[in-house]
């Protein structure tokens, strides 16, 4: 369910009141009651040093499987950023999200396994990399232009039926 963006505001404001009031000892499952739902959703949550992960579920879930499930997202997160920390989530958000639908997609849990994860995730960023090079190619075509030693700048260009008609651009250099 969508909610406006001032509500959710209000409800990541209150989770995190909740999680940080509670003692490290005490169990790391929250009834979610009004806040999120009414008591057939929960909270569960891991602390890991200055870094809180907050999951909310329905009562049908199992506690202990979210938990791992929380370890699991952590550790590739930890594996990925190499020390992850509040900064990597912030400046590498699409990251991060790419990294939870790795974990979990549309309620499902789709995999567990972090080699696994870890292994589609370099795929994503080798993909990446080299699509990064075909977008820099427009550059590379204006530079390799611009460099072109012509000893006289044609002024009609002929390409089968079509004529175009370069205009004297000397008066702009």
């Amino acid at each position: 369910m969508k909610r406006p963006e001032e509500i959710q505001q209000q409800i990541v404001r209150e989770t995190f009141h909740l999680v940080l009031k509670r003692d490290d000892n005490i169990c790391n499952f929250l009834e979610g009651g009004s806040l999120i739902g009414g008591p057939e959703y929960k909270l569960i949550y891991r602390h890991y040093a200055t870094l809180y992960f907050v999951f909310c579920v329905d009562s049908s879930e199992s506690e202990l499987g979210i938990l791992d499930l929380i370890q699991v997202f952590v550790e590739t997160l930890d594996k990925c950023f190499e020390n992850v920390c509040e900064l990597d989530l912030i400046f590498h958000m699409d990251k991060v999200h790419y990294i939870l639908q790795e974990v979990v997609m549309g309620g499902m849990v789709l995999e567990t396994n972090m080699n696994e994860i870890v292994a589609q995730i370099e795929a994503q960023n080798r993909l990446e990399k080299s699509e990064g090079g075909l977008s820099a190619a427009p550059a590379r075509a204006v530079s390799a232009v611009k460099n072109i030693n012509l000893p006289e700048i044609p002024r009609n260009i002929n390409i089968g039926d079509l004529n175009i008609k370069v205009p004297n651009l000397s008066q702009f250099v």
